[in-house]
């Protein structure tokens, strides 16, 4: 019997994954060599932004921050980010709840409208809004005789960073949606619950972290956008420039230490972001290990 065992557990081990098995000199040149990309291609230049941003001294940092060019495109960046990210919030929930909860023909076509500004580059999506709503546009001289203004202005902006950043949300929930299935909501509306009672008492509670995760990234690309706004700003100091543009015209104009100092902001905002999603993930684990110990008992 212990020779039974003893076979049946080497057969076991050999068929377990090769990478499973490594001698530990091949896991730790694998380990090493992951380490050092991560170091080259991530560590290194967000240490030379912060290490050039302050090569003339705290005090020229702290102008070019506070420069007042610098705290428009600071605003202007959380200000679309403040507009883009909810819309986003909410047509992202609506879809992946119709896609992931119900049958209804067109549902593929909908999943590819939906990744479509994946596809198309974001130069290509704000190309876009200038041939719709410009001067020489489709619909320009009848917003031009009404005096309202989306091309060089705050809307046409807004509408480009929602165009670029609408599929994360979805993206991020109907996978999820799809996965959990419809159980829960029927045996709600078997007990007479209504449809906004199913959504906020069973759907939302069982989406809240992947909802957040996904608000998260949204959030992260409306910042750091910068194709599609920057061909319907004008570019436009103080007005319609966005950090990222407002980065780019600094280094243009070999204003080298000021640049890297506004970069540093982005990167802040970068950081803060990965603290955020770090935490979601972790709080996702804990809740997964939650539900399958209840599972087990």
């Amino acid at each position: 019997m212990a020779g039974a065992i003893t076979v049946r557990l080497s057969d076991a081990a050999s068929a377990r994954p090769r990478h499973v098995n490594e001698s530990r000199p091949v896991r730790i040149l694998l380990i090493t060599i992951a380490l050092l990309f991560m170091a080259f291609v991530v560590l290194l230049p967000l240490l030379s932004v912060i290490i050039e941003a302050l090569s003339k001294g705290f005090g020229t940092f702290s102008e070019s921050i506070n420069d007042p060019d610098a705290l428009a495109a600071l605003r202007l960046t959380i200000f679309t980010a403040a507009i883009a990210v909810p819309l986003n919030t909410i047509f992202g929930v609506a879809a992946a709840w119709a896609i992931g909860k119900f049958r209804f023909r067109g549902k593929n076509l909908l999943i590819t409208l939906i990744d479509l500004p994946f596809a198309v580059s974001p130069v290509i999506s704000g190309l876009i809004y200038v041939l719709l709503f410009g001067a020489q546009g489709f619909f320009g001289p009848w917003l031009d005789e009404r005096g309202i203004g989306i091309i060089f202005a705050l809307p046409g902006i807004v509408l480009a960073t929602t165009f670029v950043t609408f599929p994360f949300v979805a993206r991020e929930l109907i996978p999820l949606m799809q996965a959990q299935g419809v159980q829960e909501e029927e045996a709600a509306a078997s007990l007479g619950a209504g449809g906004w009672q199913i959504f906020w008492r069973v759907t939302l509670p069982n989406i809240k972290w992947g909802l957040l995760y996904g608000i998260i990234l949204c959030n992260a690309r409306a910042m750091g956008e910068f194709g599609a706004v920057s061909v319907v700003s004008g570019h436009i100091r103080g007005e319609t420039n966005t950090l990222p543009l407002h980065i780019e015209i600094l280094y243009n104009e070999y204003q080298f230490t000021a640049s890297f100092a506004v970069a540093s902001l982005l990167v802040l905002l970068a950081f803060v972001t990965l603290v955020v999603k770090s935490l979601v993930e972790w709080k996702t684990a804990q809740g997964n290990k939650e539900a399958e110990g209840g599972a087990g008992h």
